[in-house]
């Protein structure tokens, strides 16, 4: 197969290596039927994955009017968020290998999410992977976060390289269309939403699993072969 020439790796965090986008919509689903709202709550949510918080909160605004008790469910889904994670941090399957073989490659990784760097930051600290990573980039660092190309750009930018000599890593929709108008190699594990068809398009695979991305970066000669 085709050898990939790759300087970096970039790694989306919620759903791609976190396992947290089922808790952010079991969370938010929780909250806004607490508050009496229940008709395409679940369809609504579903559509607010890989989207960062700020822009979901004008979705929430412009889909139930600006009487929305936008503050009560910010509340309440903290509150429930908060409860879930309690007993830990998951971990998708195949993180910890996938960060192994990248650092085997000698090649820079880096985070690059839609979250507050102070949620990335606690986050991957109750992970305890924080420390594997040469930076952080979240939607704090840009004006304009994903599904823009910005964050990638910059992420590429921080580990001395340009974006289309990374490969990326991620789980949602938005952040497919993030990452391939950065110009970055493509791969797409999808989480809880499946790709869509212009997502697929993007991508140079469509995988399972973090262990089937590992399997395809050895065979493009970006990782090395499992013994």
């Amino acid at each position: 197969m085709t050898r990939w020439h790759v300087a970096a790796v970039l790694l989306d965090m919620d759903g791609t290596l976190l396992d947290t986008e089922k808790v952010y919509l079991e969370a938010s689903i929780a909250a806004l039927r607490t508050l009496g709202y229940t008709d395409g709550v679940t369809e609504l949510c579903h559509a607010m994955i890989g989207i960062p918080g700020p822009d979901n909160e004008r979705t929430l605004l412009n889909h139930f009017g600006d009487d929305f008790p936008l503050d009560d469910v910010n509340r309440l889904f903290a509150v429930n968020a908060a409860e879930i994670l309690h007993a830990g941090m998951p971990l998708k399957r195949g993180v910890i290998d996938l960060l192994d073989a990248i650092e085997a490659a000698g090649l820079p990784k880096a985070i690059v999410t839609s979250s507050s760097r102070s949620t990335a930051a606690e986050h991957l600290r109750l992970a305890r992977i924080d420390h594997r990573f040469d930076a952080i980039l979240t939607r704090d660092d840009v004006s304009r976060a994903k599904p823009h190309p910005d964050l990638y750009l910059l992420a590429a930018s921080r580990l001395g390289t340009t974006a289309n000599a990374c490969v990326a890593i991620e789980d949602s929709n938005p952040g497919v269309a993030s990452a391939h108008a950065a110009g970055a190699i493509t791969l797409m594990v999808p989480d809880i939403v499946p790709p869509t068809e212009q997502s697929r398009a993007k991508c140079a695979a469509v995988l399972p699993d973090l262990d089937a991305a590992i399997a395809l970066l050895a065979t493009r000669s970006v990782l090395p072969v499992r013994a």
